[in-house]
């Protein structure tokens, strides 16, 4: 069997697979990422007992998808917009909690795996999966195999700076494509722009309805994301782009990228097909539980086939 966990800002999430990739059991439970990083340590430890208790402790392998990445220096996570999480031995200190080994893999880099195997990447060679939600992060996979790249960092376009002057990011830097091209950076621009606080959704439903500033602020946030996609397709030329996290769920997002991106590619036209995904927010810990199936460490590690 497959066991994959997603560790998200707000809920911790995992799953059963049989060795199909059907799903036998999700369960999910709140991050609460507020009450530190002991704290969603033990969370995920239990959680993880818990499915192994779905399955009366049948053997398995685990994968675990997470904000950030750990660094090849020294073994801490980095780079997490949950930063409860940075500067922590985060791998070694679950492996002891649950007592045996796992692949770990960014969040997005899950996300990625997932809608390439069996979303709307399915049959595309190169997939760069793109997540916009709190923050703005994506994955990159060729040939069903996830690239991380030598420091760990592939995919990490939301930190490529669009504007030195622009607004800082707590990665230290100003200007950061996350900065523009995320739910809360949508929210804090309609709320600059009007005194008034409203959600991804409701601006949205303004826009529809003809709401001046908030068809404004969408349109900069496509122009904003049609940037950084055409700089990415400069770069990896990637066979299909799958976009993912809340944002995705704007109407018409798509379309206007395609359209976008067309006008400023370094190319002569746009082939590349930008696709919403197919797995909806499900794509995180199926991807999870696939990166643990295809781990060769985690599989024969001598912790696998022992009881948690």
């Amino acid at each position: 069997m497959k066991l994959g966990i997603d560790l998200g800002g707000t809920k911790i999430e995992g799953v059963v697979l049989d060795e199909t990739s059907r799903e036998i059991r999700r369960r999910r439970v709140p991050t609460q990422a507020g009450r530190g990083y002991e704290h969603v340590i033990a969370a995920i430890a239990a959680l993880y007992r818990d499915l192994c208790a779905d399955i009366e402790s049948a053997p398995h392998t685990l994968g675990i998808g997470t904000p950030g990445s750990l660094s090849t220096r020294t073994g801490l996570l980095k780079n997490c917009n949950a930063t409860v999480l940075n500067g922590k031995p985060f791998k070694a200190d679950l492996e002891e909690a649950i007592g045996r080994s796992f692949a770990l893999q960014n969040d997005a880099n899950c996300f990625a795996l997932a809608e390439a195997l069996g979303g709307a990447g399915k049959g595309h060679r190169t997939v760069f999966g793109v997540i916009i939600g709190t923050g703005c992060g994506a994955g990159i996979v060729t040939d069903g195999r996830i690239h991380e790249g030598r420091h760990g960092i592939a995919g990490e376009w939301g930190h490529h700076v669009l504007d030195p002057a622009g607004p800082p990011c707590y990665c230290g830097r100003n200007g950061c494509l996350e900065r523009y091209v995320s739910g809360p950076a949508v929210e804090a621009e309609y709320a600059r722009r009007t005194g008034v606080t409203l959600d991804v959704p409701a601006i949205a439903a303004q826009a529809g309805a003809a709401n001046a500033i908030a068809a404004d602020v969408l349109d900069g946030l496509f122009d904003h994301l049609a940037k950084g996609l055409a700089n990415t397709i400069a770069i990896l030329d990637p066979d299909a782009i799958i976009l993912g996290g809340g944002l995705a769920n704007l109407p018409g997002i798509a379309e206007a990228l395609h359209e976008r991106i067309t006008r400023i590619v370094f190319n002569d036209c746009l082939e590349t097909p930008i696709l919403v995904n197919a797995l909806g927010d499900s794509a995180g810990v199926l991807g999870a539980a696939e990166l643990g199936a295809g781990d060769q460490a985690c599989k024969t590690s001598p912790l696998w086939q022992t009881d948690p």
